[in-house]
C-alpha cells in the first residue's frame, strides 16, 4: 500500500487512513526525532504510540542510540508516558553484546563508546576495556615513544558513539584492527544528531574516522542492517508485510524498513525532510530509490486523530 510513494497522510480521507492502519499489525519505532528529542517528547508522540499499542498493534522501540542500556532506556520511555516494556526495546548496545555472545567470544574488546556497551557487555560476561578520555600527550613522536601502550588479547573494537573520542583512540583501534582476525564492529553509523543550530557528530562519524585508518570495513549493528530485527522475524514475533518501520532518518530507518520488508513512515521531526525526498524521487542512482518511504507525516502526533477514530470505528 502506497509502497515508496512518500504518500502525505493529511492528503487521504479518513477512510484511507483507517484502510492503511489496517494493514499493519505491528510497529517499530526510532526514538530520537520521532518520539523525543533532547529528552522531551515530541508533541502527540506518546498518546498515538500508546493508542496504536491500545488499537490492538505490537509496540517497539528501535534506536541506534548505544550510549544507553535496554534498562536505561525503559526507564527514559516509561517516565515519558510510553506503555513499553523492556523486551519491546531494541538497541544497538545490547544487540552488540548478543552478537558476542552468539559468537562464544572469550576475547577482550577494545571499546571505543560509553558505559551503555560495557554495561551491555558486563551483563553477558565479555571483558573490555574502560570508556573516558584517552588524550594526546605531548607531540606525536613522544606519544608513540612513551605513551602508546597496546593491550594483549584484544580480539574485538567496538565503535559507538563516544564524546572523548580522540588521535591515541584511533590509533589504538587502527592498530588492534590490524590482526585481520580482530572484529571490527560498529554500532551503527548514524552521521551526526538533529540539532537546530549547530552539528554534533555521529557514531558513524568516528567509524568512518576508524575505517579510513584500518583500511578494513566494520560489521554495523545498528539500522539500516536487517540483522537488528532479524530475531523479531525469526520468532514470528512480527511479519515484515504487516509491520510499519517509523523513523525521521531515511537511510537508517526507512533502508531498515526497505530492507526488511516493512512498511515505511517517514516524519519530519528530525533528519531528513520532504526536499530530500524529492531529490531522491528525482534521482537516477537505484540507491536512492530505496530511501523514498511509503508515506509521510509532519509529525507522528498528526496520526492520533486518525488512530481515534478507527478506535469508534472498532468499537461500534
Amino acid at each position: 500500500m502506497y509502497k515508496q510513494t512518500c504518500t502525505n497522510l493529511l492528503d487521504l480521507s479518513r477512510v484511507e487512513v483507517n484502510d492503511w492502519l489496517n494493514s499493519f499489525d505491528s510497529v517499530i519505532s526510532d526514538c530520537d526525532g520521532v518520539l523525543w528529542v533532547y529528552g522531551k517528547p515530541i508533541a502527540g508522540s506518546v498518546n498515538t504510540m500508546n493508542q496504536l499499542k491500545k488499537l490492538g498493534k505490537s509496540i517497539y522501540f528501535c534506536t541506534n542510540n548505544s550510549t544507553k542500556t535496554r534498562g536505561e532506556l525503559l526507564a527514559k520511555g516509561v517516565d515519558l508516558g510510553f506503555h513499553i516494556t523492556e523486551d519491546s526495546i531494541i538497541s544497538t548496545a545490547h544487540a552488540t553484546a548478543a552478537y558476542l555472545q552468539r559468537r562464544h567470544f572469550s576475547k577482550r574488546v577494545y571499546v571505543i563508546g560509553s558505559e551503555g556497551i560495557t554495561q551491555e557487555l558486563d551483563a553477558v560476561g565479555i571483558d573490555h576495556t574502560s570508556t573516558g578520555p584517552d588524550v594526546m600527550q605531548g607531540n606525536l613522536g613522544e606519544f608513540m615513544s612513551k605513551h602508546l601502550k597496546l593491550e594483549p588479547n584484544i580480539g574485538a573494537v567496538v565503535v559507538g558513539f563516544d564524546e572523548h573520542f580522540s588521535f591515541p583512540k584511533m590509533t589504538k583501534a587502527a592498530s588492534y584492527l590490524s590482526d585481520p582476525k580482530c572484529l571490527f564492529i560498529a554500532t551503527n553509523t548514524d552521521e551526526r544528531f538533529p540539532m537546530p543550530s549547530l552539528v554534533v557528530p555521529g557514531s558513524g562519524s568516528f567509524v568512518a574516522a576508524i575505517k579510513t585508518c584500518a583500511e578494513r570495513e566494520p560489521i554495523v549493528i545498528g539500522k539500516p542492517n536487517p540483522a537488528i530485527c532479524e530475531f523479531l522475524i525469526k520468532q514470528k514475533r512480527i511479519i515484515p508485510e504487516r509491520t510499519l518501520m517509523i523513523g525521521d532518518r531515511a537511510n537508517t530507518d526507512v533502508l531498515l524498513g526497505y530492507n526488511c520488508g516493512f512498511q515505511t513512515l517517514l516524519v519530519g521531526t528530525g533528519i531528513h525532510q520532504l526536499s530530500d525526498v524529492q531529490q531522491w524521487q528525482d534521482s537516477t542512482n537505484p540507491e536512492d530509490k530505496k530511501l523514498i518511504p511509503d508515506v509521510y507525516l509532519p509529525k507522528l502526533g498528526d496520526l492520533l486523530p486518525f488512530i481515534m477514530d478507527a478506535m469508534v470505528v472498532e468499537n461500534n
